[in-house]
């Protein structure tokens, strides 16, 4: 197993040399040789907890399979809601090939997250939880998964990678190359913490997207109570969770820099705080926006009930309002 586990950390060290090139703290080969060895730490201490989750039939023939991450000593396991999706409990193996049960606790399909609980009394192997929110571009992280299934000949395979972008919401996205399987694996910080769960594959199988340790933390209780709710969708800018203004944009005008309001439902936050068709959103909580894609980046770093400073530009007057956001579905849905 030592001679696997060696071979599978050499296969993530190949992409280091050409990493060194685009990250500039990497500049001689000592540096290579001590981000190798934070990397072979993080994979040392991270590997033991890092489990496969088999939902129906068995281990050697799941219904289905995925990824997970213990985080304490009592067996709590964090996943994707999509890998336990429709199941009522699940499977939980070890990289040494130990099976215990565990029960399904708590998912919001929104943030593609969710909670299981080993039954089976233990001290188990785990992680420790780092946070997602102070992420940045070209940050290494290292994300590991049950590639294609549990395997008894080797050990989860290790991917090693950069933050590309941030957000939508709680995701961010990495050039970790991952393949299916690896969904609700973890990815960890440098120091060995866990920034994010491995959510969903991009076009391209390097740019992929991970749900924040972030989005966990804000739904801790909700998922240890196992609760379950919210809509599992592609777009995570079409999530009901998503924080609105409630207004419909208008199409951009040359030589205007800003989103112009078309409409505004009375009811929502932005009729609330007085924005009138007409004016031209040009800033939230003092960031720029110049365009559609900016507001809603902006708007999807927010949350729900969290209030914000809009910038307006109204009959060539610039001046701020206060608006209390609402998600998607309790504007556009009431119910």
């Amino acid at each position: 197993m030592k001679t696997q586990r060696s071979a599978w950390l050499a296969a993530g060290f190949t992409c280091l040399s050409a990493l060194a090139a685009a990250a500039s703290p990497l500049r001689t080969v000592g540096d290579l040789v001590a981000l190798e060895s934070k990397v072979a730490s993080v994979a040392a201490r991270a590997m033991p907890a890092t489990v496969a989750l088999i939902t129906g039939g068995s281990t050697a023939s799941p219904e289905g399979s995925g990824s997970g991450v213990v985080v304490s000593a009592d067996g709590l396991v964090l996943t994707a809601a999509h890998v336990i999706q429709g199941s009522a409990r699940v499977r939980v193996v070890f990289p040494n090939g130990r099976e215990t049960d565990g029960q399904i606790l708590g998912a919001n399909y929104s943030k593609d997250i969710a909670m299981v609980r080993i039954t089976e009394q233990g001290d188990w192997p785990h992680v420790t939880l780092g946070e997602s929110g102070g992420l940045e571009a070209a940050e290494f992280l290292v994300a590991l998964g049950h590639t294609a299934g549990f395997d008894a000949t080797r050990t989860p395979p290790l991917r090693f990678g950069r933050v590309v972008s941030k957000g939508p919401g709680n995701f961010f996205t990495t050039d970790c190359t991952l393949i299916p399987g690896d969904s609700g694996g973890p990815i960890l910080d440098l120091d060995g913490r866990l920034v994010g769960i491995n959510s969903s594959i991009g076009r391209s199988l390097k740019v992929n997207n991970h749900a924040g340790i972030d989005g966990f933390r804000n739904e801790w209780e909700r998922l240890l109570a196992g609760d379950q709710w919210g809509k599992l969708k592609l777009n995570p800018l079409a999530n009901p969770e998503m924080p609105v203004l409630g207004i419909e944009m208008g199409r951009p005008l040359r030589g205007i820099d800003g989103v112009i309001v078309r409409a505004v439902l009375p009811w929502s936050p932005a009729g609330l705080a007085g924005i009138r068709r007409g004016d031209v959103i040009c800033g939230i909580d003092g960031d720029p926006v110049a365009k559609a894609a900016d507001l809603l980046q902006l708007l999807a770093k927010r949350q729900p009930e969290q209030q914000v400073k809009v910038a307006l530009l109204r009959d060539e007057r610039k001046f701020d309002v206060e608006v209390t956001l609402k998600s998607r579905n309790e504007v556009f849905d009431p119910s």
